[in-house]
């Protein structure tokens, strides 16, 4: 999901608490960044399923089933594993020392975080739960060391989702700050639906709250309820049984200037 840098107050203590997907331009007045992200990358042949390395792993490695809100990892945790989303949505979030609370990423399916352990990181610096019912895979920090020096294809594709990411939060971070909380939520809802990447558009998105929607782009539950309904009057977007349906001239809002 979308990378916010939204600040909501929170009781919580301090020390508590995929495939990553290129983003949609941002425009702000007459500039434009553009995220090419994995596009952008050197093609090598098929494309590598990051599974199948982690599947032959024997040992160091296991798989849990995450319910939704449920806790991955805290904040102020021994940063000793990286995990990988097998399936399901996972949000990062940090607690500052006077409470506030602000989401730094939503991650898709197919997605590693906790990977700043193999940079030298001893304790985490934020928290991840699970966003909807989640597979996860937790593998021990030596072992995807080893597997990155023994895997080269594995070690390439890995890289190439870091900088895919890396893309992605800097869209995100210039999105926060210079467009309008509607843009913010037209240009989140047209992510999850999968417009303007490389994999197959989902028009049908999950259920999700307002209040989710309204941490992901920074603003309130309210602001967010009136822009759906504004979307929706205007045909960009539909309610049904299984979800919310995104049709793609939603991609107006995002770029009307």
């Amino acid at each position: 999901m979308a990378t916010s840098f939204a600040t909501t107050n929170s009781t919580a203590p301090s020390n508590q608490l995929g495939r990553s997907f290129p983003s949609l331009p941002v425009a702000h007045n007459r500039m434009t960044v553009a995220s090419r992200g994995s596009s952008a990358l050197p093609e090598h042949g098929p494309v590598f399923d990051l599974q199948v390395p982690l599947n032959r792993l024997i040992s160091g490695r296991s798989r849990r089933e995450y319910v939704t809100g449920e806790s991955i990892f805290s904040q102020g945790d021994p940063a000793n594993s990286v995990y990988y989303i097998q399936s399901g949505r996972v949000k990062l979030t940090v607690v500052s020392m006077s409470g506030k609370e602000a989401v730094i990423a939503h991650l898709p399916e197919a997605s590693f975080f906790g990977e700043a352990s193999l940079a030298g990181q001893k304790l985490r610096i934020s928290s991840a739960n699970a966003l909807q019912d989640s597979t996860i895979i937790r593998i021990d920090k030596q072992v995807m060391q080893d597997l990155l020096h023994r895997e080269p294809e594995f070690a390439e594709q890995f890289l190439a989702h870091l900088l895919t990411r890396n893309i992605r939060m800097e869209a995100d971070l210039v999105d926060h700050l210079f467009n309008s909380s509607e843009k913010r939520l037209a240009r989140l809802l047209m992510l999850m639906a999968n417009f303007g990447q490389e994999s197959k558009p989902t028009p049908v998105i999950a259920k999700i709250s307002q209040e989710t929607l309204a941490e992901m782009i920074g603003t309130t539950r309210s602001r967010v309820s009136f822009f759906l309904n504004r979307f929706r009057e205007l045909g960009y977007i539909d309610y049904s049984g299984g979800g919310m349906t995104i049709n793609s001239s939603l991609v107006n809002v995002v770029l009307h200037d």
